[in-house]
């Protein structure tokens, strides 16, 4: 269990902690010199049964509310500390309302100095508490008075014990998930290299563990690990970890970094999340409106962008998107502080819903649901409905990082779809999610048959700029090949059509066709161009040019340029070899074809065109999860 102190300063927070552990968490010269806690202290309390109990201790002053923030995420138990003599303070009032926003339940009272005021003074500095506890969700929290200083005090004994029980009553803590690392402190040790603490907020991790570093995505090696301030194989969520990691430096690191599993290592600049503001907040957010944010141990600078309404006010609650400056770490369930743009104040906080907000649409219809169906996954944890709520499918990357675990391990339908992805990655769809997206592509045929009766039909790539210009290229070709294996749509060559759709030829046409198309796939790579087919077979260029125009339309040769087509045998070679090649490029295409320059540059143009390839600079690559056909 993990003890985090909370209060105004020198309320006695640090003579508190060691009267408990026997520790001076006070290490900092600066520190025993001002006699005022800088930053965050641990110390340990090891109980009969062997467990150990860990206390962080906050600096209380207001210039360090960023460092007391950053000490109590992940902690089980608040320890707020009121010195009798003086009572609630600007402080006490601050932690309080941080310690509520960052989701801490579960509370403990101590009144510390009361050596230092009468029984009178004591009984209403208790009524005080009470009352400012009562709307909390510390109400009811025990009480107990103390005298840290003095030797034996019953009333620190009484805490220590209290404390040791609530420690035996938690319950166990959730390993099954990736782990996951709040870095709180970094330091080197001669002779061991770099050595990180925080809190372990889920999972587990071992030696000999790979982690990687958020949001850098650097890699590194766990040397060794102390776990509770002891030697161990094995660090576990709940414990406050100390890991020795190999292969990276202490200026890879800073307070608010993360460790954790490598598949959890994608981060944004972008979340979407459950904002509250306070009542005092002094003011309303509207669009882009500047703040600081402290989230695990990280304190950032970000804009505010209300999601339902123009503004936010203070005392209200809804859905913001927060833009950071540079990319962070965060899942579903995270809890944050926001302070205003001076960070003087704190002014609210909330929960992560997306670590992954949109850039574009993010007040669309789609996304508001997504932002629903996160919601209640983080209520209740059933990560299959998230699948469910995604009408152009989830990758499964993107669905372990949202639920903290192993794909393998999440339930999920058993008639879920799993098209592969590129990488080795998976699309997971639900297959009440694909009807919506093929009626679409229903109408678009019937449409285009419509305006192009004498066209066997688009192209798959341009069917989908027509059809689903937002879905990805991997659901694209799966709900295309599903409804090609049902026979809801048919395939003439290139071309996508409905059933009952055909580009009639009369019977000249015909004759004519026999004689052309073996010439053209004769031709292969370099097939001779409409003049010459007139030539050869005795007919007018401007019939030859219709006749393969309509045969293009029918999906049965392809035109590349003006006067030019292919028949789809050599056309099919030429797209192997742009596959094969480590990098297309006119030059490494003329190569390896035989053909001159500029015909390589045309056919290249040509599979850029019709959705194959996909141009970046000079090279020409072809799209994830498409073949030729």
């Amino acid at each position: 269990m993990i003890v985090g102190t909370a209060g105004h300063i020198d309320h006695g927070k640090t003579t508190l902690t060691r009267a408990l552990t026997g520790v001076d968490t006070d290490r900092l010269k600066e520190e025993k010199a001002r006699g005022i806690s800088i930053e965050l202290g641990y110390a340990y309390l090891p109980s009969e049964d062997g467990r150990v109990l860990g206390v962080i201790d906050v600096p209380g002053h207001e210039k360090f509310i960023r460092t007391m923030a950053s000490g109590v995420t992940g902690i089980d138990v608040a320890l707020l500390v009121v010195a009798a003599d003086d009572g609630i303070m600007p402080q006490t009032l601050e932690h309080l309302a941080i310690l509520n926003l960052l989701g801490v339940r579960r509370g403990v009272v101590a009144l510390t100095k009361t050596d230092r005021a009468d029984a009178e003074r004591i009984a209403a500095v208790e009524r005080d508490v009470a009352t400012l506890l009562a709307t909390t969700p510390f109400a009811g929290s025990p009480v107990f008075r103390t005298a840290a200083t003095a030797p034996g005090d019953p009333g620190v004994a009484a805490l220590r014990e209290h404390l040791h029980g609530l420690e035996a009553g938690l319950p166990v803590r959730d390993e099954a998930r990736l782990f996951r690392l709040g870095v709180d402190r970094v330091f080197t040790l001669s002779g061991q290299g770099t050595v990180v603490t925080g809190t372990a907020l889920a999972g587990s991790v071992a030696i000999g563990d790979t982690v990687t570093l958020a949001p850098s995505g650097r890699q590194a090696r766990v040397r060794a690990i102390h776990a509770q301030n002891r030697a161990a194989e094995r660090g576990q969520a709940g414990q406050r970890l100390a890991l020795n990691l190999a292969g990276v430096a202490k200026e890879d690191l800073e307070r608010g970094s993360w460790i954790v599993d490598p598949r959890m290592a994608a981060c944004s600049e972008r979340i979407d999340a459950e904002l509250t503001l306070l009542a005092d907040a002094g003011g309303a957010l509207k669009a882009w409106s500047p703040v600081h944010v402290h989230i695990g141990a990280a304190h950032r600078t970000a804009h505010v962008v209300p999601l339902l309404e123009d503004t936010l006010q203070p005392g209200a609650r809804g859905r913001v998107q927060i833009v950071f400056d540079a990319p962070l770490h965060a899942v579903p369930g995270d809890r944050f502080v926001v302070r205003n743009a001076q960070a003087t104040q704190t002014i609210g906080g909330g929960v992560v819903l997306d670590p992954f907000g949109a850039a574009r649409r993010r007040r669309s219809a789609a996304r508001l649901a997504w932002l629903d169906a996160l919601a209640a996954f983080i209520e209740d944890g059933q990560a299959a409905a998230l699948v469910a709520a995604s009408p152009t499918g989830l990758e499964g990357s993107a669905l372990m990082r949202l639920a903290q675990r192993p794909l393998e391990d999440i339930a999920l339908k058993t008639e879920t779809l799993r098209l592969p992805l590129a990488g080795g990655d998976t699309l997971l769809i639900d297959p009440a999610m694909l009807a919506p997206l093929q009626a679409r592509v229903l109408a678009a045929l019937d449409d285009f048959h419509a305006r192009h009766p004498d066209e066997a039909g688009p192209e798959l790539w341009r069917l989908k700029r027509i059809a689903a210009p937002d879905a990805s290229d991997a659901l694209w070709t799966g709900v295309t090949a599903r409804m090609l294996d049902e026979g809801s749509i048919a395939r003439t060559g290139h071309s996508l059509h409905l059933p009952g759709h055909s580009v009639a030829l009369s019977e000249a046409d015909q004759r004519a066709a026999a004689l052309l198309l073996p010439a053209l796939e004769k031709g292969r790579f370099d097939p001779p161009w409409v003049r010459d087919l007139a030539r050869e077979y005795g007919l007018q260029e401007d019939a030859v040019r219709q006749l393969l125009r309509k045969l293009a339309r029918a999906g049965q040769v392809s035109q590349v340029v003006k006067d030019l087509f292919y028949h789809p045998a050599p056309l099919a070679e030429l797209a192997r070899v742009v596959g094969e090649l480590p990098d297309a490029q006119a030059a490494s295409f003329r190569d390896a074809t035989g053909l001159g320059r500029k015909r390589a540059i045309q056919i290249l143009e040509f599979f850029d065109r019709v959705g194959y390839t996909r141009r970046v600079r000079n090279s020409h690559m072809v799209r994830p999860n498409v073949s030729w056909r």
